[in-house]
């Protein structure tokens, strides 16, 4: 699978503010990829960096395993933080200038519109749109072009359940026709809902990353290991105690189903002569990294 966009070493300070340091992420083709955190925790600041909008002060980036280019911005749709269009031009109009800004013609206008659902306001202005509207115009506009990749920084804030619904339906939309997503938010809910990878920043610093089911979800997550992992694997898989069953470097990573433990697993192991010589909740160290991430969320929220 290819490397969509690759981030090594990366730091950005605003004088004394320090908005992401030494930061690592590999996203690959085709994952919706979310970036979790609350309010100052540099999810705008790495976005804005990969999208060419500002610099960082060290490391590097990539994108389709390539130094950035200018070439490369016509595979990456982006709307950081909240749209801009000429309130007093309607919609058709205000897309147009983004297709010249962009180099491509105006024959992908009529494609963008009906997918944001926006195609009976086409003639209206910009600020007569409400502002789910306007957030799915942003949206219109990232991907004319058709480009492979969509880059949005917290495309439902500040919109009511109404407005979230429809954004999300949007986004989605694109998810499932196999674009690369890559969305940053602070809501832990439209995290779990669109996308399929997560990485959780804290003070500009990854706190963790990987599947959104192992980061986030609520079943217990353990990975184990013994003398034949392929013997107790198949044991496992037609066993009632998890609900999947995977191989990852060389280690058993076992779902847990519903109201199973791990000593209930170790008892399973031994009962089928399988002596277990490592097991680690994940589960656990991770989901209390991220309850501290959420109560601290709520403190500069309020």
């Amino acid at each position: 699978m290819e490397e969509i966009l690759t981030i090594q070493g990366l730091s950005k300070s605003y004088k004394h503010v320090r908005a992401i340091q030494n930061l690592n992420l590999r996203i690959s083709e085709g994952q919706a990829y979310g970036i979790l955190g609350p309010n100052g925790s540099g999810k705008t600041t790495t976005l804005s960096i990969v999208s060419g909008i500002i610099r960082q002060d060290s490391g590097v980036f990539s994108w389709f395993g390539k130094a950035p280019t200018p070439d490369q911005r016509r595979n990456i749709g982006s709307l950081i933080e909240t749209p801009h269009f000429y309130p007093y031009l309607n919609l058709e109009k205000n897309l147009r200038i983004i297709c010249d800004i962009k180099g491509i013609t105006y024959d992908d206008i009529g494609r963008v519109l009906d997918m944001a659902q926006l195609t009976e306001r086409k003639r209206s202005r910009f600020s007569t749109l409400s502002l789910g509207m306007k957030q799915r115009l942003g949206i219109a506009a990232a991907l004319l072009g058709d480009p492979r990749v969509l880059v949005l920084d917290e495309p439902t804030n500040g919109l009511d359940p109404e407005g979230i619904a429809e954004v999300r339906e949007v986004v989605m939309e694109q998810v499932h026709r196999g674009k690369t997503l890559i969305l940053a938010s602070h809501i832990l809910t439209e995290v779990e809902k669109i996308c399929s990878h997560v990485a959780i920043l804290k003070k500009g610093e990854l706190l963790a990353d990987g599947p959104v089911k192992e980061l986030l979800a609520e079943d217990e997550i353990i990975e184990i290991s013994c003398q034949d992992n392929d013997s107790l694997k198949k044991k496992l898989k037609g066993s009632p105690l998890a609900k999947d069953v995977e191989t990852e470097n060389g280690l058993i990573v076992l779902t847990l189903a519903e109201k199973v433990t791990p000593a209930d697993v170790n008892t399973f192991a031994f009962s089928n002569n399988f002596v277990i010589h490592h097991m680690l909740s994940r589960k656990r160290s991770l989901e209390s990294q991220f309850l501290e991430l959420v109560k601290e969320d709520k403190h500069e929220m309020t």
